[in-house]
């Protein structure tokens, strides 16, 4: 079961990170009188997963429930690790969601 919590913490912190970058450099994106907030909002996506990829791909790199589903419907991985994963994955974004609303200022 050891291997299961280092699967699920690789993922959890993975999606945590995503959700958190991404979804800020969106909100703060929204704030500043940036010249292209898409581009920065995008680049900030495609950073944050390069590099949670990178960190993760030894351990797990889903990072995606639907990944998940398609691993566990091709079968490359057991319907419990699916479950772990995807709860995983959930908590995760559901923590940084939490975590973003504590610390970014709400429009007034």
């Amino acid at each position: 079961m050891r291997d299961a919590e280092r699967h699920f913490v690789a993922e959890f912190v993975g999606i945590f990170a995503l959700v958190f970058v991404g979804s800020g450099s969106i909100m703060m994106a929204q704030h500043t009188n940036a010249a292209s907030p898409l581009l920065i909002a995008a680049v900030a996506h495609g950073l944050i997963l390069a590099i949670m990829v990178t960190a993760t791909m030894r351990i797990s790199g889903h990072l995606n429930p639907a990944v998940t589903i398609g691993f566990l419907v091709t079968r490359r991985i057991e319907p419990l690790m699916a479950a772990i994963y995807i709860c995983a994955q959930l908590l995760g974004a559901i923590a940084a969601a939490y975590a973003l609303k504590a610390t970014v200022p709400a429009d007034e």
